[in-house]
């Protein structure tokens, strides 16, 4: 398993951040993502087997947000 952090950028109250968490917990291989208001940004525990960051960032992407990596390889 893999963890990440991303930068979020376009959110703005908490309906964007369910939106977001059940867009990458509907992947097939993502274990958990949380996501904080706040802080702006995501933390995703994923299969790397399964998914690459780019898989991760277009599925924020496709529900309308921005996101890039800031932290990965997080074991």
């Amino acid at each position: 398993m893999e963890k990440t952090t991303l930068k979020m950028t376009g959110m703005s109250c908490a309906h964007c951040v369910n939106k977001i968490e059940t867009a990458l917990q509907d992947l097939q291989g993502v274990v958990k993502a949380k996501v904080n208001l706040k802080k702006e940004i995501a933390t995703v525990k994923y299969d790397a087997t399964i998914h690459t960051l780019n898989h991760l960032t277009e599925a924020i992407k496709a529900v309308g947000y921005e996101a890039k990596p800031i932290q990965q390889g997080v074991k």
